[in-house]
């Protein structure tokens, strides 16, 4: 069976003079998250930020310190970097159980990221 591709598209319009930024979810879904202009979604698409995006899909990490181990960064930078990313839905964590212990470990859950500007 073939895998399905997750798509994130990111729509960048310009009204009255400046720059407003809209997320979809899913090509199917109606929901949106107002990006408030190009500055945030720089924040959203950061190069630490792709650098996570990046581990994620090719070393898939087994907690968020793991993953911070990978990058060289510090554990709190790496969560905050993950909460935001997960706010507009490019990774889920997932309760595992080890143990005694509950792990959260980030999954990506995009494939894809499209960016349009409308002028």
């Amino acid at each position: 069976m073939a895998q399905k591709i997750k798509t994130r598209d990111i729509t960048i319009v310009e009204e009255g003079g400046s720059f407003n930024a809209f997320f979809k979810h899913f090509r199917t879904s109606e929901e949106s998250y107002d990006f408030e202009g190009l500055s945030a979604l720089r924040k959203v698409l950061s190069n630490e930020k792709a650098k996570i995006l990046h581990n994620l899909k090719t070393k898939k990490p087994n907690s968020l310190y793991g993953l911070a181990k990978i990058l060289k960064r510090d554990f709190k930078s790496v969560s905050e970097d993950i909460k935001l990313l997960s706010r507009f839905g490019f990774v889920d964590m997932v309760s595992e159980k080890t143990g005694n212990r509950n792990r959260l470990r980030p999954i990506l859950t995009a494939d894809t990221i499209n960016i349009s500007i409308k002028v």
